[in-house]
C-alpha cells in the first residue's frame, strides 16, 4: 500500500540530511511518496517540492521579521495541502520556528508527527521541551546527550546518530583529488564562512582579515574557501569582490567541502554544523560567528549553553577557539591559528581532542537508523 509523506526542511543542512533519510527509506519502503519543502538534494530524489528551501534560508530575528508575510503564506498553504491530501506522517526536520508551530497544527489534525533533528531546546527555550513532548509522536536526536533532555517526559526518543558521520567516514575512505592549493604551499587553511546569505556577508570580511594577518607571519601558507552550492558561492563570490584583502584567496571551491578539510592543516570555520563536520574530519580549527546586533543581543540573554560551536558542546569543554561578534578581531583569530599550521602543543591538544568528539558521536549510519523508525511509524 502506498504511503504519503510530508517532509518539512527549510534549511540548506536540513536538506541535505533529509534527503539521506528519504534515499533509505525509499529503499525500505519503495511505495512511499515525499512531498514538501526541501531543497536541491531532497529534489533529486525525486520528491515533489511545493517551495523550494532556499526560499526559506534566512538569519536571524531581522531577517524573519522582514520575511514575515511569506512564511505566513507557506505554512497556510503547508496546513491546507496537508489538510487535503492527509498524509500518513509529517516528517519535521530542525528548522524549529517553522516546524514547531506546524507539529502543533499537524496534531491538532490527527496527523502523526515525527522530527529528525531536535530543536536544540537544551541551549535556549528550555520551555519547549514539555510542548514538544505533547505536539510531537517521535523525536529522532543526533546527539547521545539529547535523550536525556527529555526523560522526564513521555515522548518517545531516538538516537540515531549523526548524519555526518558517515559522510566522513565515506569521505576518509575515498582517494584524493587535485584541488587548487597555491604551489608550493606548506600550509593550507580552509575557511568556511557558512551557508546562508546574510552569514557569509557578515562572517567572510573578518576571516579574510584574519587571513591577511596570517599570510603576514606565514608567507608559504594558502588558502581556499569551500562553499557547499554554486549558490553559496555567488555570495562569497560578491564579498571576495568588494574585500580589499581578497587577493590571497586562491579560489573558491564548490561542493568540495570535505576534500577540502582532509586536505587542510587548519581551519576557519563559521558556528554550526560544519564546526562538526570539520572535527569528523580531524582538521583543528577556529570558530567564528556574528550575526545582527538585535539578534545576538537578544540570544545572548536566553542561550543557556557554556559555548556556541557545536564541537564544543560535544566535548564538553572549549576545545576549539571561539570568537564571536564584537570578539572576531582578526589579529586575535589570526594568533589562533598560527599554532594550529605548527607541530605545536595546541595542535596535539586538539587533533586529540576531536578524536573525542568523534568517538562520542558514534559510528552509526544516521540515515538508515531514523528511515527504520521512520517506516514504524508509517506501518504501525
Amino acid at each position: 500500500m502506498s504511503r504519503s509523506l510530508l517532509v518539512i526542511a527549510g534549511e540548506i543542512s536540513g536538506d541535505m540530511h533529509a534527503a539521506r533519510v528519504v534515499r533509505s527509506l525509499q529503499d525500505q519502503c519503495p511505495d512511499i511518496h515525499c512531498w514538501g519543502i526541501g531543497g536541491d538534494d531532497l529534489r533529486a530524489t525525486g520528491m515533489e517540492l511545493l517551495y523550494d528551501a532556499k526560499d526559506m534560508a534566512v538569519l536571524g530575528l531581522t531577517e524573519v521579521l522582514k520575511r514575515y508575510g511569506f512564511f505566513r503564506r507557506v505554512f497556510r498553504e503547508c496546513v491546507r495541502e496537508m489538510k487535503l491530501r492527509k498524509p500518513d506522517a509529517v516528517l519535521l526536520v530542525d528548522y524549529p520556528g517553522f516546524n514547531l508551530r506546524f507539529a502543533r497544527v499537524a496534531k491538532r489534525h490527527g496527523v502523526k508527527v515525527i522530527y529528525y533533528i531536535c530543536p536544540q531546546v537544551w541551549a535556549w527555550h528550555r520551555s519547549r521541551i514539555q510542548r514538544m513532548a505533547q505536539i510531537v509522536d517521535r523525536l529522532l536526536v543526533i546527539f547521545p546527550f539529547e535523550v536525556d533532555v527529555f526523560k522526564h517526559t513521555q515522548l518517545r526518543v531516538d538516537f540515531v546518530g549523526h548524519p555526518l558521520v558517515a559522510a566522513a567516514q565515506a569521505a576518509l575512505a575515498e582517494p584524493p583529488i587535485s584541488l587548487p592549493w597555491p604551489d608550493l604551499c606548506q600550509q593550507r587553511v580552509a575557511l568556511l564562512p557558512g551557508s546562508r546569505k546574510q552569514e557569509v556577508e557578515r562572517i567572510l570580511p573578518t576571516m579574510l582579515d584574519a587571513v591577511h594577518h596570517i599570510a603576514q607571519k606565514r608567507n608559504s601558507a594558502g588558502f581556499l574557501i569551500a562553499a557547499p552550492s554554486a549558490q553559496v558561492a555567488s555570495y562569497i563570490n560578491e564579498v571576495l569582490a568588494q574585500h580589499p584583502r581578497s587577493d590571497t584567496i586562491t579560489a573558491v571551491v564548490i561542493d568540495q567541502t570535505r576534500h577540502v578539510l582532509r586536505q587542510a592543516h587548519a581551519a576557519i570555520v563559521a558556528s554550526g554544523t560544519a564546526t562538526l563536520e570539520t572535527a569528523l574530519l580531524g582538521c583543528p580549527m577556529i570558530v567564528v560567528y556574528k550575526t545582527a546586533a538585535l539578534t545576538y543581543f537578544v540570544g545572548k540573554r536566553l542561550i543557556q549553553v557554556p559555548y556556541l560551536g557545536m564541537v564544543n558542546l560535544v566535548a564538553k569543554r572549549h576545545l576549539c577557539p571561539e570568537f564571536l561578534q564584537n570578539d572576531a578581531q582578526p589579529e586575535r583569530m589570526a594568533a589562533a591559528m598560527l599554532p594550529l599550521l605548527e607541530d605545536s602543543t595546541e595542535r596535539a591538544t586538539m587533533l586529540a581532542g576531536l578524536q573525542e568528539v568523534a568517538r562520542e558521536l558514534g559510528d552509526v549510519d544516521a540515515a538508515e537508523a531514523a528511515a527504520a523508525v521512520i517506516r514504524s511509524e508509517l506501518t504501525a
